[in-house]
């Protein structure tokens, strides 16, 4: 059995919003990510108390929030790190504030396309410098932000959640519009805080000015890192594994299907609400795979785990095939290059398209160890370290530690569950 860290978007959205709300509130199993480490600096450089502390096994935070009103100017420039989510996120809060502030983020950070966040936000009133018009750092000159009916151009929970966090600060009322259904953390964050959220289909929207009241929640285990672990246990023959306490909230557990779907055969229990998110336990025991299709509206649901699932491709019979994702190019790293490039080093017959790729099955030949480099990107480096598992010869991934970003102990876990 593994318990796994506090999912990662959920930990950035509890500790922004209760930065906002007035009073002290506490966060158990916050992930130890190194972004969502970003947003906490991030808040106390804009006024906000953090108090982080360890106990049984789980990661807490403490956050004294001021209010809607009560951040104040940075002395100097909010720095995200690798962390897209805590960039995009403050961008809409700081566009409201009555100060000026940047925001930046490291290199990788640093050369994703801010665009999508400005545009939205700069139809509420707000004013943005960016480099070259589209990249970190912003420069943000706090104004009165109005409300907005805002229809995405192409599905995203960051920018949805951008809009609907500078909506707090807005007087009256803004919705977003999603083409699809996109993770609905943020949504459920705000009810959980004390703001009005109204949804109908693919429309969400929140009062803004309503004063959020702090709160006392447990983070769940992240799908997005039990993704690694399950796939890892599909590739080991005679492998059976129980991950306990994990998220399975409806917009992120996709993925669960697409295995499902594919022979995995997983088993769901224990489930109940938490804070609005479900919980529960997930099982998993070695199977034969098929593979599939992966395209359209299931790319948004998918996102963050479409490199573990290409770089199942060799290991099912059909291999995997992933269109409608040309959104992997922005991420970390060009995901559908990197995973092309590493996985042709491991004799995968792969085709790389625009918009994603085509990984042949079994019958292409089974992988072979190789030196892989994950181009600083923590997702290819966890995706390529399972694959690895069912490879023939050693491998290397270099510049490995990367995976701190989203799972310090990632490795430690694995080979401590690999060796049982």
């Amino acid at each position: 059995m593994v318990e796994l860290p506090g999912d990662k978007s959920i930990s950035h959205r509890y500790a922004i919003l209760a930065a906002l709300a007035k009073g002290r509130s506490e966060i158990e199993n916050y992930s130890p990510a190194a972004d969502c480490g970003s947003t906490l600096e991030c808040l106390e450089r804009l006024g906000a108390e953090v108090k982080r502390r360890a106990g049984n096994g789980r990661s807490q935070v403490a956050v004294t929030g001021v209010g809607l009103e009560g951040w104040r100017r940075p002395r100097r420039t909010l720095d995200a790190g690798n962390s897209g989510t805590t960039l995009r996120l403050l961008a809409g809060l700081l566009a409201g504030q009555t100060f000026d502030s940047t925001i930046t983020g490291d290199a990788s950070l640093r050369r994703r396309p801010m665009r999508r966040v400005i545009d939205p936000l700069a139809l509420m009133g707000a004013r943005m410098e960016a480099r070259e018009g589209n990249f970190a750092p912003l420069k943000i000159q706090g104004t009165a932000l109005r409300p907005i009916h805002y229809v995405l151009p192409v599905a995203s929970a960051q920018v949805k959640s951008a809009v609907l966090l500078a909506g707090l600060l807005a007087e009256g009322e803004t919705s977003v519009e999603e083409p699809v259904r996109t993770r609905d953390h943020t949504e459920l964050a705000l009810a959980e805080f004390g703001a009005t959220v109204r949804r109908a289909g693919y429309s969400v929207s929140v009062v803004g000015r309503t004063p959020l009241v702090a709160r006392r929640l447990s983070v769940p285990g992240d799908l997005s890192s039990a993704v690694f672990f399950l796939a890892a246990a599909l590739i080991l023959p005679e492998s059976q594994l129980v991950i306990h306490q994990v998220g399975l909230n409806p917009t992120r557990a996709a993925v669960l299907d697409v295995l499902s779907g594919w022979g995995a055969p997983l088993k769901v229990g224990s489930v109940r609400s938490e804070a609005g998110e479900l919980v529960g336990d997930v099982s998993v025991r070695h199977a034969p795979l098929s593979g599939g299709i992966l395209s359209g509206g299931q790319i948004a649901q998918l996102i963050d785990e479409l490199p573990m699932l290409a770089a199942l491709g060799p290991y099912t019979e059909q291999g995997v095939e992933i269109r409608d994702a040309s959104e992997l190019r922005v991420k970390e790293s060009d995901r559908i290059a990197v995973l092309a490039e590493n996985l042709r080093r491991m004799g995968a017959r792969v085709e790389e398209r625009p918009d994603g790729l085509r990984v042949e099955g079994r019958a292409a030949g089974a992988p072979h160890g190789a030196d892989i480099d994950p181009h600083g990107d923590h997702r290819m480096a966890m995706a390529f370290a399972v694959a690895a598992l069912g490879a023939q010869g050693p491998t290397r991934i270099r510049g490995a530690e990367c995976a701190a970003v989203s799972y310090p102990e990632f490795f430690a876990v694995l080979d401590r569950l690999v060796k049982r």
